[in-house]
């Protein structure tokens, strides 16, 4: 059997309002360009990763804030709260826009990639605000799974393990600052697709480092790559033990 294949995925990259909407968040600017409104950083990071992989990238600019895409249908966070007033007619046309076809992308990104590999590695790049309210995150890079799939086990602590020897001193949490196995779109493709087959790790980076900006965001970054590459490596080939 060939090795899994990766395939990439960013659901929040953006914080645009498609022009058809672009009413109702007028006086909603300032809370676009916080960490509600989108995750900074976390559309870099996708792309550096597709690069340096050679892996299909799936991604969105369009704001959380109209629609999650990595919520459920039903998921009271689908929307925020200037289209949760909406009428059910508007919502749908929001969810055939933009979120139907980004979750079916993702599917045939992920199929085609079982297909043809026999198994895949999906990561879904995001950040996470370093305070939020009134709790100080205590994390560089947080690495969410689902803990009764030991694919996802195995591979997230090799990461950690790798990340951690890279840079020593780096802050590196499994399933924080969210569980792994909550609603999003890996838990989605879990339901769908057997742990032989299936993959899924969301990759969250403290943004902190992303504001720093600079020569230490692009290490971060970097390292990242560096560090799964090394994660991914068959044993005896500078894989972490």
């Amino acid at each position: 059997m060939k090795p899994p294949a990766l395939v990439i995925t960013c659901e929040h990259g953006g914080n645009l309002i498609p022009a058809a909407y672009a009413e109702l968040f007028e006086d909603l600017q300032a809370l676009l360009e916080t960490h509600r409104g989108y995750d900074p950083g976390a559309l870099a990071m996708a792309e550096m990763l597709a690069t340096a992989f050679d892996a299909p990238l799936l991604s969105s600019t369009v704001s959380r804030l109209l629609v999650d895409l990595n919520r459920s249908v039903g998921n009271r966070s689908l929307h925020g709260a200037a289209v949760r007033t909406l009428s059910a007619a508007t919502r749908q046309d929001i969810l055939s826009r933009h979120y139907l076809p980004y979750r079916a992308q993702a599917e045939a990104l992920v199929r085609q990639a079982v297909a043809e590999y026999g198994a895949v590695i999906h990561l879904s790049s995001h950040s996470f605000t370093p305070e939020l309210d009134g709790q100080l995150r205590r994390a560089d890079v947080g690495l969410l799974y689902d803990p009764r799939r030991s694919g996802e086990v195995d591979l997230c602590a090799r990461w950690k393990a790798s990340l951690q020897a890279c840079t020593p001193g780096l802050v590196v949490r499994r399933n924080y600052p969210y569980a792994g196995k909550g609603d999003g779109l890996t838990r989605w493709f879990r339901r769908h697709l057997p742990p032989d087959v299936y993959v899924g790790i969301e990759l969250e980076i403290n943004q902190k480092h992303v504001f720093e900006g600079g020569r230490p965001w692009a290490a971060l970054r970097k390292v990242i790559v560096e560090s799964l590459r090394q994660a991914l490596a068959p044993p005896g080939r500078g894989t972490p033990v």
